[in-house]
């Protein structure tokens, strides 16, 4: 039970990081070969606002893991239509924009759904133990 426990308890951090980093990624457009470094700096800032807003929210979840859940879980699932929606209407293709959504938010569902998932196995772990004491 305990190697089960570690695994809940670090698989929803490794994989929160994991997809913060390829959001920010997307930053990486902001870089122009036109402007020079001092002009191009706070547009890369402003794109990493998204990223910086998910690693506060990650703080909160290794913290809180029931609330940091429900946060990811709320936002990936809150998010999709309009990621979903804004993507088909620049490509007019139902199956990229599912696509899109399924690399950008799907995710942060699925990290939400196992810090929820840890924080009940962590509390029963936690029951267990006190009953067989």
């Amino acid at each position: 039970m305990k190697k089960n426990l570690a695994l809940f308890h670090w698989l929803p951090r490794a994989l929160c990081v994991m997809a913060i980093l390829f959001i920010s990624l997307f930053a990486l457009d902001s870089f122009d070969t036109e402007l020079s470094l001092c002009q191009q700096l706070p547009a890369f800032l402003i794109h990493l606002i998204p990223s910086f807003v998910l690693g506060v929210i990650l703080l909160v979840a290794w913290k809180w893991e029931y609330i940091g859940g429900f946060i990811f879980t709320v936002l990936g699932l809150g998010l999709s239509p309009w990621i979903y929606m804004m993507n088909y209407q620049m490509n007019h293709s139902i199956w990229m924009s599912m696509g899109v959504v399924l690399m950008i938010t799907f995710p942060f569902v699925v990290v939400g759904i196992l810090f929820v998932l840890s924080h009940f196995l962590k509390k029963k772990n936690t029951a267990t133990n006190a009953i067989a004491e």
